[in-house]
């Protein structure tokens, strides 16, 4: 096995798994060979590639351009060495990709029937999760994002937005009466999200500007799924994005309130760390979330 592994093969791997001797032991070489090549790699670029730390060996900046260039080159020959092995002009291979649980089980599996039939090469591996993973690192080719991005090296894409709304069960709304006003929430069972355990702010845009508000909230959850139960359960009210709430106000298992007041958008970005340079897997895996989320009706509450 170790013959497949060139130098720049395995420093990628290196990158992935985070130290020599996962790297090696996946390689079927010893620790000190891979110690080795690694410093040869580096002599021959002139740059140090690797910062090694009692944490662990994470990429320097010339490190983590080096390895993005190599993982696009390997994917490509991966690709045309399928296409000419198994005389294929489709696409295929594994796709990993990250989301969060409730969108990914909401709007996007159950559509995967049709991605399969077009595409049935292809294979799709979900690792859904509040935590926002390090492409780079946990070997993710395509994360689903909401809100605002921070500055890195990846690159995004938007595919829509998503409103924030307020709701609750009627049946809570019948024995604890409807707010009319910001203040009236106050009085009311308030269920909140939170984010890396952090509660979210609830945010309105009304004629006295806009307005923030921290919900005092018994009841918190990460997950839009819990959320989603807690308000059909007539636990309370939740300010949440629209597309978890799309069948329930339609089947009126849920009622939008305070709607003279405007809430926060947030946009939704497929982000990846390939750019133009992705294996054609993924990019049609990637054109195929912007069509679903493009006329997924769930999705475009604005």
């Amino acid at each position: 096995m170790a013959d497949r592994f060139s130098p720049l093969q395995l420093f990628t791997r290196v990158v992935e798994l985070g130290n020599f001797t996962r790297a090696a032991h996946e390689a079927g070489l010893g620790q000190p060979a891979v110690s080795k090549q690694m410093a040869a790699l580096e002599a021959r670029l002139g740059t140090r590639l690797l910062d090694r730390s009692s944490r662990g060996l994470r990429p320097t900046a010339a490190g983590l351009d080096l390895y993005h260039s190599a993982t696009r080159l390997m994917s490509d020959l991966d690709e045309a060495e399928a296409r000419v092995r198994d005389g294929a002009a489709e696409p295929s291979g594994l796709v990993r990709v990250a989301t969060p649980p409730a969108l990914g089980r909401m709007y996007i599996i159950p559509r995967l029937a049709a991605f399969f039939a077009q595409f049935p090469r292809i294979e799709i591996e979900f690792i859904s999760g509040q935590r926002l993973v390090d492409l780079v690192r946990d070997g993710v080719d395509v994360a689903l994002r909401v809100g605002e991005l921070g500055s890195s090296n990846l690159v995004a894409r938007k595919i829509g937005d998503m409103r924030m709304i307020t709701v609750a069960a009627p049946d809570y709304l019948a024995a604890h009466g409807t707010p009319t006003s910001l203040r009236d929430l106050f009085q009311h069972k308030l269920i909140a999200a939170q984010t890396d355990g952090r509660i979210v702010e609830w945010r309105f845009k009304g004629n006295e500007g806009t307005i923030s508000i921290m919900p005092s909230s018994a009841l918190r959850s990460n997950d839009g799924e819990d959320l989603r139960a807690s308000v059909l359960a007539g636990l309370g009210i939740l300010h949440g994005p629209g597309a978890l709430f799309h069948d329930d106000l339609e089947q009126g298992r849920v009622v939008r309130i305070l709607d003279h007041y405007t809430a926060d958008v947030s946009p939704i970005h497929l982000v990846s760390s390939g750019g133009h340079k992705l294996p054609h897997r993924v990019r049609v895996f990637m054109d195929f979330l912007a069509a679903t989320f493009a006329t997924e009706p769930g999705l475009q509450m604005l």
